[in-house]
Order: structure tokens, then sequence, then C-alpha cells
């Protein structure tokens, strides 16, 4: 790989740390196998007790595997031509996104990759992995066909946002504030049992709008825009939201962090891509239902204030001003007079202001894939710098130390 498409060295430590570590836990247990087959027990023991151990190291042999080709794709997608840089630039797109005011938690390594399908997904940091050991990086799979536009952000900070609501466990703060309602809510217990249901994606999505305003949801739509029978259907342990109701409660959820009448806008869009008119008169209710319910979800989401957030609410921690829409437009305009200002602005923002550029219009659909790849590239290559610059300032700090031990 070329020298800006590497991982974060914080990435790249914690899995060479992690997949070191098995190897040699297996190295140990190997040898000790077989010094253990030459002991007086070993040779004297039933061929059926030495199997078993044996199997039990050829079962952790192939565990070792399977962790390594979990982290596989991530490391060698980076040799691609292209393509490995504009991944070293989304990680600076998550950990960006991932951060949010307050230092409420430690962010941990990121890392992503691209496959193919549909929808993007995370293996989320510290999450047990195949075999056992716990997971030293947030792994996030990107769509190949998201690489197109600012889009890729909304599937990308969707993700981010799973990792961040498990480090302030806002989904279980969130359940149980949902569990109290639906006691004192009886004539809308329902509607609440679908958000409790939803809401580990219901705050995935809203961690991707707080971050990336409009394109989020705009993102959104380009993957839930399915045949009908897909958009309406509602499955009983599915945690997504049902489709349609999905794009609508991020309308709002946009509109109540941001104010505009961009939200109401798309909202009404979608409903004539995917009028109600037709379905199946049960699941038309149901939807009726959960979408007139919106509005109430939406002011006691807001209002939410977890521990986690030391007294402050969602919306007081999540909301900030320079993603107004008004204030993201206004940014666009300065980099239009002065381009150079756009490589110091932090990428989830820049995120955002591509995002609202075109869904304004200011931006040609060909323009923002320009601008992204370029701000992909300039992301790669600036961390590669810095990691150089942190790279010669602990060189030297060592070699300073070494000194003073010597003298």
């Amino acid at each position: 790989m070329v020298p800006a498409a590497s991982l974060m060295p914080s990435a790249e430590e914690a899995i060479e740390r992690f997949l070191a570590g098995g190897q040699r836990k297996l190295r140990r247990q190997i040898r000790s196998y077989l010094k253990w087959l030459e002991t007086p027990e070993g040779r004297m023991s039933d061929p059926k007790a030495a199997q078993q151990r044996f199997v039990f190291l050829k079962l952790r042999f192939n565990t070792i595997l399977d962790q390594f080709d979990i982290f596989s794709d991530v490391v060698t997608q980076r040799s691609e031509h292209e393509t490995g840089t504009w991944l070293a630039g989304l990680d600076s797109v998550a950990v960006d996104a991932l951060r949010i005011p307050g230092g409420f938690f430690s962010p941990p390594p990121l890392a992503c990759y691209l496959d193919r399908g549909h929808g993007a997904a995370i293996r989320r940091a510290r999450t047990r992995l195949p075999g056992g050991g716990k997971n030293p990086v947030a792994i996030i799979r990107v769509p190949r066909e998201r690489m197109v536009g600012s889009g890729v952000a909304s599937s990308l900070v969707h993700e981010v946002g799973h990792q961040g609501a498990v480090q302030l466990d806002l989904i279980q703060s969130m359940r149980e504030t949902l569990k109290r309602k639906q006691r004192e809510d009886g004539s809308s217990r329902f509607a609440w049992q679908l958000w409790e249901r939803w809401i580990s994606e219901i705050l995935a999505d809203f961690w991707s709008v707080s971050r990336v305003g409009v394109t989020s949801t705009l993102g959104l739509i380009g993957v839930v825009s399915l045949p009908r029978f897909f958009v309406f259907r509602t499955v009983g342990d599915d945690p997504h939201p049902t489709p349609w109701i999905r794009v609508l409660l991020s309308s709002a959820l946009g509109n109540a962090l941001y104010p505009h009448p961009q939200w109401e806008i798309l909202a009404r869009r979608w409903k004539t891509f995917y009028p109600v008119s037709g379905v199946e008169p049960d699941k038309a209710r149901l939807l009726k239902m959960q979408e007139k319910h919106i509005p109430s979800f939406v002011r006691l989401f807001m209002k939410h204030r977890p521990k986690s957030l030391k007294g402050r609410s969602i919306f007081q921690v999540f909301s900030a001003p320079e993603r107004q829409p008004h204030q993201l437009m206004k940014q666009f305009r300065r980099w239009q007079v002065n381009p150079s200002l756009i490589d110091s602005a932090p990428p989830a923002l820049v995120m955002a202001v591509i995002g609202q550029a075109r869904a304004s219009r200011a931006l040609s659909p060909e323009q923002e894939s320009k601008v992204l790849l370029k701000m992909l590239t300039h992301w790669a290559l600036t961390r590669r710098k810095d990691d150089l610059v942190t790279d010669l300032a602990e060189s030297r700090y060592s070699k300073f130390k070494r000194t003073r031990l010597i003298a």
C-alpha cells in the first residue's frame, strides 16, 4: 500500500497486538501439548484423551485464522489503487464523526473497508470475536455502491452511531424510558413498543443526522428506495424501523435539531414516491398510527437526559449551531470564494456542507463526487503527515531519554 493508505497507528497497533497475542497463546498450547506427549503421563494416556486435546488445538488454530480473516480485508484493500487512499480518508471521517463535544467517552480505534452488498455494517470495538477475545478495533463495512457521493457519509456515520450509542449507554437508557411510557400511556402502548424495538437503529440514524445533517436523510433514502413490498414491510423481530416510517422519522429528527423547510419537503416527496394507498388496510392503519406518533416520540427523545451525558439532554449535546442548514450554506459559499479553507475543516463538517449544497442544488452530482474523492485523498495525506510528525517527535523523545540515561 502507499503510505497514505495505511491504517491509523492506533488501529494498526491494536490489531497487531490482538493477533500476535492469540498466536503466542496458541504456540504455547501447542508446545505444551507436544511436551505432554513425551511425558510418561502422555505416553501412557488413552489415545482418546490425546485426540481430544489435539482436536481442541485444531479448533483453536481455525479460530485464529477466522480472526485473521476478519481483519484481512481491512488491511489488504489498502493496497488497491485509489481505493486504499479513499479508505484512509473514510477512517478520518469516522473518527471525527464519533467525537462529540464534552469528552463523554474515549473513542476506540476505527477502520473501514469496502464490500459488496446493499447496506453498511459495523463490528463494534470491545465486542466478542469468534472463538473468544474482544475486538480491539471498530470495523466498518461500507458498500462499494456508496462511493459515488456524499451519501457514503450517511451509511458511514450511521455505523459510527452504533459504536457511539453503546459507548454512551444510550440504548439501555432510552429503553427504560420507553418502557415507562408504555405503562403511563396505555392508549399508545403499541406505538411505544415499536419505538423501543427499533431504538438501536433510531439512535444510529439520529447520530448520523446530528453529524452530517440532511446528507444523512438523503443517503438513507438512497439505501431504502426499494420495491414497495420492502418499503412497507414490518417484521416482528427486526430492529430496523419499517423503511417508510424510518425516512419520515429521520426527517423529523433533522427538523428538531436543525429546523428548516427542507425536512418537510423531503418527507412529502418520500410519500409521493411511496403512497400508502394500495397497502393492505391493516398495515396502512399501523403505518398511519406510527406516523401520527412521531412528534410525541421526537419530543421525548430530545428531552431525554441519560446519566452518561451528565445532566444534559440529548438535544443539548448533539445539536451543533455550525450544522444548521443556513450555516452550512454560508460555509459553502466561503469555500467557493476561497477553496483552500475547506482543507482545514473537520471531515464530518465537510461531508455535511457538501450534502447540504447538493440538497440545495448548489452542487451537481458530478461536482459532489469530484469534491468528495479529492477530500478523501486530502484527509489521508494530511493524516499521514501528522503520523510522521508524531513518529519523529516520539523518536526524538526516546533518543533524549537514552541520552539522559547514559549521562
